[in-house]
């Protein structure tokens, strides 16, 4: 007997219900500050991220300044974030390349932010939803997982789950999907030990092993 269709709908209603506005939880000022902040969160956790950026940003919040720092003194401020000399070289490099080719502005453009050092398809879809309002669905390590186990979206890669979210997210909520995709997999639905009882959409879950109270 073939298994019943999930029930995207009820699943998104109660996402809304439960956090009616999601907001990411890095900080930035504008779409560039955005842009490094997301480069810098490969491997790393958004509240590492936002203390190094604080003060870097305090400096260098446009393609401009930031590439007159330099990959030295960048460096400096992002040290704790793993990775941090090759996400240096990334950041100075994209800001240079931004100044080059964009005027200095972040394209609204998946194929041209994917041609930025340090840039691939998740991070674009970060920057396309968040600072131009575009309904584009990034899966991380979190969306990846919430996408399995749920049974919402299936899929043996990341672009797998990202294009069974697109085909099951209901217009209505295309923009905020991203969102409460990864919170719920951050604070509800996590790696080691998923909070089933305190989960809204546990009975729709298709995940076997749900954890008890």
């Amino acid at each position: 007997m073939p298994r019943a269709r999930f029930d995207a709908e009820t699943f998104y209603q109660r996402l809304a219900a439960a956090n009616p506005s999601p907001r990411g939880e890095l900080h930035f000022i504008n779409p560039f500050t955005l842009l490094v902040a997301v480069v810098l969160s490969a491997q790393a956790t958004d509240a590492g991220v936002n203390k190094a950026t604080a003060p870097l940003f305090a400096i260098a919040d446009t393609p401009a300044r930031m590439a007159a720092l330099g990959e030295e003194r960048v460096r400096a401020f992002i040290k704790s974030i793993g990775l941090y000399r090759t996400k240096a070289k990334n950041v100075v490099a994209l800001s240079q390349k931004l100044l080059a080719e964009h005027g200095g502005e972040v394209p609204r453009d998946r194929a041209l932010l994917e041609t930025l050092p340090g840039v691939g398809r998740k991070t674009a879809n970060v920057v396309l939803n968040i600072a131009f309002g575009e309904p584009t669905i990034a899966v991380d390590t979190h969306i990846f997982r919430v996408g399995n186990r749920t049974g919402i979206a299936p899929g043996k890669t990341p672009r797998d789950v990202e294009r069974g979210l697109e085909a099951r997210t209901p217009d209505a909520y295309r923009l905020n999907a991203h969102h409460w995709l990864i919170l719920h997999g951050r604070y509800v639905c996590k790696a080691r030990k998923p909070d089933c009882p305190r989960c809204v959409v546990a009975d729709l879950c298709r995940f076997k092993k749900k954890t008890a109270a």
